[in-house]
């Protein structure tokens, strides 16, 4: 195969590791920063000449030509793995942020970690660009390709390049090398990149849009095979000692991105059974995984985690479902915790009332009035719902966009047999629906779905950002909810002052213009497409047949 520095046919100049996004406090990415590169088109490889491109609709081809593509290619069974463990919903296709933004948020988390990216450009701009809107400072490096180097596979002699010149144990313990689509459906062979190089370790995965619904399941995928890694050094022989590693008690290993303070305030409901918290995954530094492999019992807290779900059993780890949310999930968790591990009954019983009673204290210090609808592609959505019940709101809907589990099968339990209506896998469509039909005071959800509820006049707050970021569990969530909660559906009046303002700018291509100087709107490409066939959209079945179709008006000749 020829060497990835040297000149190829229908190529200007050798191809190298340029970086895409502001540098890094640990700098080792930037050393390749200007060399130069071939560059990609902005939605897909270019075409080199004479060089069919395997990948020709870019990342705009449709899930199905690039399943199709990634199925029967050598590496099918990456694409299989990925649908077992992550079965799709009714759209084929995420309707959030792009998946890999969760992998790559995952990366970029953890110290003395490298993040690489090979996709189309404009896919590595946006999730470089959404990562560091999210507060990341770190490099992310960027792989680039064309149409020639996908067929040829020299593609992967670059990736594998680009690790050599990245693998500096002074700086770097892990780099994190991802496939987005267009490399995974060509099935460029992660698989086959050296384990470690240097003393690094190199971890491959593949996150494509058309296998890994949510981003919250690419999470998973790279916390999943951090683990597989993790595990198989420890079970080769003696690791690195991972700091505060708690050695006197029992420890609950946390599996989910939680919110920063939920770690702490669920190790206080630990103390009294003389259990701790001992980790949490996905890690922020590889040491970590040590401890969560070591750890006692496993809390899934958020269920969605099945690869990581898998390495933890396969080292000998019991899973707990759900969390102490609430009172009722607080004693019913910190039970199952301490029957889990065997704890007489007087030390469970004292965790138990203590956290049941301070939880309940908080809950009925704030109450919430109204109903309202969750939604969200977190995977907290459940726990969440049933806060809210015990907070006293009626809740009717919860949609998330994340699958069934076995983990939150006693949070739906719960939730439905107080009259909720659990959706998994909800699309946009169904959780503007439910919206409509309860008439709720209040919608939680995703921006799209946030916009339509005040489009009609119901308060709303995006899910991410302004519930899924606060504390959740024990006591600190019971007292920490209420007053957003409250304060929101307590604004319908300003919300619905503020549409009688605003009333009458225009809606759609005309939003914010009066009734003067409002813009044409331009017809859509269907409605192109139906003007030319003469005002209606046909069907294959009912276009009509060029050989029996009248001939066109002879039209008089152009006169100069």
């Amino acid at each position: 195969m020829t060497s990835p520095s040297a000149p190829r046919p229908g190529t200007a100049t050798p191809r190298s590791l340029p970086v895409v996004a502001p540098s890094s406090p640990e700098g080792a990415l930037d050393d390749a920063r200007d060399a130069p590169s071939n560059a990609t088109s902005a939605c897909g490889p270019d075409t080199a000449a004479g060089i069919p491109d395997p990948a020709a609709a870019g990342c705009h081809g449709g899930a199905e030509r690039l399943r199709a593509a990634a199925s029967t290619g050598e590496r099918g069974q990456v694409l299989k793995e990925l649908v077992e463990d992550y079965p799709m919903g009714p759209h084929d296709q995420p309707q959030g942020m792009c998946p890999a933004f969760g992998s790559l948020r995952v990366g970029l988390r953890m110290r003395r970690t490298a993040t690489v990216l090979s996709g189309s450009a404009c896919c590595v701009y946006g999730l470089t660009f959404t990562s560091h809107f999210y507060g990341a400072r770190r490099t992310v490096g960027y792989v680039p390709f064309n149409s020639e180097t996908l067929v040829t596979g020299a593609l992967f002699e670059d990736i594998k390049k680009a690790m050599e010149e990245l693998a500096d144990p002074e700086r770097y313990d892990t780099i994190v090398m991802t496939n987005l689509c267009i490399p995974t459906a060509s099935g460029v062979p992660l698989d086959l990149l050296p384990k470690e190089i240097n003393g690094v370790r190199i971890i491959g995965i593949d996150v494509p849009g058309f296998g890994v619904p949510t981003h919250a399941e690419a999470k998973d995928v790279l916390a999943g095979a951090l683990l597989r890694y993790a595990r198989k050094e420890a079970k080769a022989g003696p690791v690195p000692r991972p700091a505060d590693l708690v050695e006197d008690r029992p420890t609950v290993t946390l599996l989910g991105e939680l919110f920063p303070a939920d770690p702490m305030v669920i190790g206080s409901l630990l103390e009294p059974m003389g259990v701790a918290v001992g980790t949490v995954v996905p890690p922020r530094e590889w040491r970590e995984l040590y401890k969560a492999l070591d750890g006692s019992v496993v809390g899934a807290i958020h269920p969605f985690y099945v690869r990581s779900v898998r390495e933890l059993q396969a080292a000998g780890r019991p899973i707990l479902g759900s969390g102490p949310v609430g009172a009722e999930g607080t004693g019913t968790w910190l039970q199952a915790v301490g029957d889990e591990l065997g704890l007489p009954a007087e030390k469970i019983g004292a965790a138990v009332d203590r956290g049941v009673g301070a939880t309940r204290g908080a809950l009925s210090a704030q109450r919430i009035q109204g109903r309202i609808v969750v939604s969200g592609y977190e995977g907290s959505e459940l726990l969440v719902a049933r806060l809210l019940t015990e907070a006293g709101a009626e809740v009717p809907y919860v949609g998330t966009a994340l699958p069934r589990s076995p983990w939150s099968d006693a949070d739906r339990e719960w939730l439905e047999a107080r009259g909720t209506h659990v959706q998994y896998r909800a699309s946009l469509e169904q959780d503007k629906a439910a919206a409509q039909d309860v008439n709720p005071d209040l919608v939680l959800g995703t921006t799209p779905a946030v916009q339509a509820a005040k489009e009609s006049g119901t308060p709303a707050l995006y899910f991410t950002n302004l519930i899924s970021a606060r504390p959740l569990f024990g006591p600190a969530g019971a007292g920490g909810i209420a007053e957003v909660i409250g304060g929101a559906i307590r604004g319908r009046d300003r919300l619905n002052r503020m549409r009688s303002f605003f009333q009458g700018v225009g809606v759609g291509h005309a939003t914010g213009y009066g009734h003067d100087g409002v813009p044409e709107r331009r017809l859509t490409a269907k409605e192109r497409n139906a003007q030319a066939r003469g005002g209606a959209a046909v069907t294959g079945k009912t276009r009509k047949d060029p050989a029996t179709a009248p001939a066109p008006e002879a039209q008089p000749a152009e006169v100069t």
